[in-house]
């Protein structure tokens, strides 16, 4: 016993070290525990405003709050005394190799959080992104799944839609069609453009604000090509397109102005004596039709 408190005696001085450093590292490791309550209550109310899916908002939390708290653990291990290169380095060698081997379902979970944060589209939109086309059925955190037109079900990596351009044809509430009609060069261009002015000012769907345009793009090979632009509200974008396009066919039918179309030429050429060959020679006119410029995908 006597030993003891002569040991106890001569070694206070680095007891009460030791003991001050405990309390320290005690300190940062429940300091390490509240800031991280903290962080992560906060960063799930910030979230939360955004109306991200609260799955995805406790998982990021989550996540937050493990890396504050294993920062404050290795912080007070530290400051203890306990050395911790060896363990970091294990961790880091251990977290290299899973993200090798996990790298594309983490590029997509990475692309995921960050579509769920920007939300370019939601459910519901039409939009084309990674290469597909359809309406957004579910956003996930590793991929996104989209309808099509003719209704399949498409699963789109998330790393692909972002690392692409995203058209969202569902953003704004109305969409401009763009239309070019092909008229023959002997057609009275002033009546042409009543009669497509005609018909769009017939149609109750085509807004008003901003105005409609029709105008000579282009003097072709063998037409002269209008543009047709007016605004319509978004749902009502390939309906009146489709309508608009068989009504200005039976206007210009009924104005009298033609729709030029490719023709064949067929030439015979006569040999110059009584039993010669007789040569035929055909040439293809440029063709120019009254089609779109674009054909957009049908998402009707």
């Amino acid at each position: 016993m006597n030993e003891m408190w002569l040991w106890l005696e001569e070694n206070q001085g680095i007891l009460a070290m030791y003991a001050v450093r405990f309390a320290i590292g005690l300190a940062i490791l429940l300091g390490g525990f509240i800031l991280s309550g903290i962080i992560s209550r906060s960063m799930i109310k910030r979230l939360d405003k955004s109306k991200i899916d609260n799955a995805v908002v406790s998982f990021l939390a989550g996540i937050v709050r493990a890396i504050i708290v294993a920062a404050a653990i290795m912080m007070a291990l530290s400051h203890v005394g306990i050395q911790t290169t060896s363990f970091i380095a294990i961790l880091g060698a251990m977290g290299l190799a899973i993200g090798l081997s996990l790298q594309g379902s983490l590029a997509n979970f990475a692309s995921g959080v960050l579509i769920m944060i920007y939300r370019p589209f939601k459910s519901g939109d039409y939009v084309e992104a990674g290469g597909v086309a359809g309406t957004v059925i579910g956003i996930e955190l590793f991929t996104t799944i989209l309808k099509t037109p003719d209704s399949k079900k498409v699963v789109v990596p998330n790393s692909q839609i972002t690392s692409n351009p995203i058209t969202n044809y569902s953003e704004h509430p109305t969409r401009r069609v763009d239309m070019v009609i092909g008229v023959s060069y002997s057609a009275d261009l002033k009546k042409t453009k009543e009669v497509l002015m005609g018909v769009l000012n017939d149609d109750p769907r085509v807004l008003k604000e901003p105005e409609p345009r029709v105008s000579v793009n282009e003097l072709a090979d063998s037409s002269v090509n209008f543009i047709v632009r007016p605004w319509v509200n978004s749902e009502d974008y390939w309906p009146f397109y489709w309508d608009t396009m068989e009504n200005i066919k039976l206007k210009l039918d009924e104005a009298g102005i033609g729709i030029p179309f490719p023709q064949m030429d067929v030439h015979l050429h006569q040999g110059g004596s009584d039993e010669g060959p007789l040569r035929i020679a055909s040439t293809v006119s440029p063709s120019a039709g009254s089609d779109a410029d674009k054909q957009h995908a049908n998402h009707g």
